[in-house]
């Protein structure tokens, strides 16, 4: 009996999924310490993609925090004279502090203004080693603003509303401005000279919750600035007001009224901004600075993929060639290299996501913070690996797909 066409006919070739994978995981663990190394670069990318957007959530409410108790509870006012500032120099009243302080919702309030005539060299002693000096800036403030903006005293006490109405020569001092001055201690009742006058110091202040600033500077009362060296010439004078959570916008549009009923136009308030468009502004800029680094980690690890399979092609040449010769097609060549790239892909994006998610874990327990990790990003991680690897797969199975099975057994 002759045999019918159908029976001549060659089954074709098939390559199941399952030895697909086989293959693809015996190529990987064929040379464990290459595939290592080139897995590096996608665990960074994916370990610094996770650990990014981990720490930038866990950090947000943090930023909540700070910006609600500092930036949105800060109101500034600035003198600006109205339309003829320079014959208002000073606007303020001498009560200004307390006009605001009577405001519904203000904690505290105070005007500053550089003192440009004593700015220059402040010294501990009017003459022997340390007549030098340092050069730093003086500042008039009344009692109020060191109330707002916090201060921690390293030693002794701030000024009041005594020394500032009776102008006594007392002045406040950064931590770091008396180290440079030699003064170690009140209990002597140092002396900075400014100008040639001495001012007693009575505090020494280390840190400010606001207006850091301040800590570069020689702090006066007002009152006493203003006898001795007149009302501010070149720089106008500024109010800093500390008001409770929710009071502030309200407070920027009393304030003007409530320092001059008759003259509102001679103050501008500049109210805090709104402290979720702060941090949605930080938080963006953030993801964006990091996640460009996770990007050139990303396209440094498929590179590497690349540069491996490609070279693993040139010298798997002759199995490719006995593959094809026992009947593999080009697209089980094709499979096969891109199945050992994915792989590659897809375990270092297992293992970058959980170094990122423990990078999340220990900077939260170090900081003190709670945790926070979306399951989204922890579930799309091995994914941006896999489609990594398999990205950098493309070419070098290509490459092996082109090879002809006489050409590559030749060699």
């Amino acid at each position: 009996m002759r045999p019918t066409r159908r029976d001549r006919v060659v089954e074709p070739s098939r390559f199941p999924l399952r030895d697909l994978l086989s293959e693809a995981l015996a190529g990987v663990l064929q040379r464990p310490a290459r595939s290592t190394l080139t897995g590096l670069g996608t665990v960074l990318g994916v370990g610094t993609f996770v650990a990014i957007l981990g720490l930038t959530a866990t950090t947000s409410s943090q930023i909540d925090s700070r910006f609600s108790v500092l930036s949105a509870t800060e109101v500034s006012v600035e003198d600006v004279g109205g339309t003829r500032p320079e014959l208002v120099p000073l606007a303020f009243p001498a009560d200004a502090d307390a006009r605001i302080q009577r405001l519904n919702g203000v904690e505290a309030a105070g005007v500053y203004w550089p003192v440009s005539q004593a700015s220059g060299t402040v010294r501990s002693a009017p003459v022997g080693r340390q007549a030098g000096g340092e050069q730093v800036s003086v500042v008039a403030a009344s009692a109020g603003v060191l109330a707002a903006a916090e201060p921690h005293l390293a030693q002794g006490r701030t000024f009041d509303g005594w020394h500032d109405s009776t102008a006594r020569r007392v002045a406040v001092i950064g931590a770091a401005l008396a180290s440079r001055l030699g003064i170690t201690t009140l209990d002597t009742q140092p002396a900075v000279f400014l100008d040639n006058r001495p001012f007693t110091v009575i505090g020494i202040v280390d840190d400010v919750k606001r207006k850091p600033d301040l800590l570069l500077s020689v702090l006066v009362p007002r009152g006493t600035a203003a006898q001795l060296w007149g009302e501010p010439e070149r720089d106008r004078a500024k109010m800093i007001i500390s008001t409770r959570i929710g009071a502030a916008q309200q407070i920027a549009a009393e304030a003007p009224l409530a320092l001059d009923p008759a003259h509102p136009e001679y103050f501008k308030p500049v109210p805090p901004p709104d402290p979720r468009t702060l941090r949605s502004n930080v938080t963006s800029d953030l993801n964006q600075l990091f996640l460009l680094l996770a990007g050139i980690c990303l396209v440094i690890g498929a590179v590497g993929i690349a540069n491996t399979t490609l070279v693993a092609v040139l010298e798997r040449t002759g199995e490719i060639g006995l593959r094809r010769a026992l009947g593999a097609r080009g697209r089980h060549i094709t499979g096969q290299f891109l199945s050992e790239s994915a792989s590659l892909g897809l375990i270092g994006g297992l293992v970058g996501t959980s170094l990122g998610v423990l990078t999340v874990l220990g900077v939260a327990l170090a900081r003190e913070w709670t945790p926070v990790v979306d399951p989204a990003t922890v579930a799309a991680a091995p994914v941006i690996g896999l489609l990594t690897g398999l990205l950098a797969g493309v070419y070098p199975a290509w490459r092996a797909a082109r090879i002809q099975p006489a050409e590559a057994l030749r060699r």
